[in-house]
């Protein structure tokens, strides 16, 4: 049986100002919602320290280390670099990455 890697979780600065971001703009309608989002955008990050590669690989990178998980209609984008998984970006459903 192989052993379990315990990933360490990053976030970078943009990921961050992503998830200020979108619980401000969330939060102007519905304070309540913003929380929901952010906390599921939470949780999802924190699972990443146990499977990151049960992800999805993003569709804009032809690099299998990057990939993304759905939170609501936000995805979470990251990229895995051996036993660290960084947070990269939270963007939009609707919107591509350049």
């Amino acid at each position: 049986m192989a052993d379990r890697v315990n990933y360490r979780l990053v976030w970078s600065p943009k990921a961050i100002e992503d998830v200020d971001a979108i619980a401000s703009y969330i939060s102007r309608d519905s304070p309540s919602y913003a929380a929901a989002v952010v906390r599921r955008i939470l949780d999802i990050s924190y699972s990443l320290e146990n499977c990151p590669l049960e992800a999805k690989k993003c569709a804009e990178f032809s690099d299998d280390t990057i990939r993304e998980k759905a939170a609501y209609a936000y995805r979470l984008i990251y990229q895995i670099q051996g036993a660290v998984v960084i947070i990269a970006a939270i963007v939009h459903s609707k919107h591509f990455l350049d």
